[in-house]
């Protein structure tokens, strides 16, 4: 199944949800549909929901979803701010997205637990910009 993505205009955040088995290069593939929408660019904040995803990413696919992540944002002002990844080898190689997320997004942080996330993106609301 598709990766989904829900918009709260008033919060500018997507929160997507991964049903069934969802790779990396899927979820890019939904930020380039983003990308060719002529009216997203208002700054979005990302919450990525990979909890139930079933196949991990190697990780040179991970090092090139994040090269084309910098390379859609330059159209897409949006900001991946929060990853859950509840397996734990998901969640070690999403611990190594975040790393090479950092030199370009304002933050991202790496959860187990959806609750988790929720709370820090409540009390760390970033500034736009």
């Amino acid at each position: 199944m598709p990766v989904t993505y829900t918009i709260d205009a008033n919060e500018q955040l997507i929160r997507t949800k991964c049903i069934g088995n969802v790779t990396l290069d899927e979820v890019l593939a939904h930020f380039r549909e983003l990308e060719r929408d002529p009216n997203a660019t208002v700054p979005l904040d990302v919450l990525l929901d990979l909890s139930e995803t079933s196949s991990l990413p190697a990780t040179a696919q991970i090092a090139a979803v994040a090269d084309e992540l910098k390379r859609i944002q330059r159209r897409v002002r949006f900001n991946i701010c929060a990853v859950v990844a509840t397996r734990d080898a998901l969640f070690g190689m999403l611990r190594m997205f975040e790393v090479m997320a950092e030199p370009y997004f304002r933050a991202t942080r790496v959860f187990r637990v959806a609750a988790d996330a929720e709370a820090w993106l409540t009390s760390h609301r970033m500034p736009r910009g």
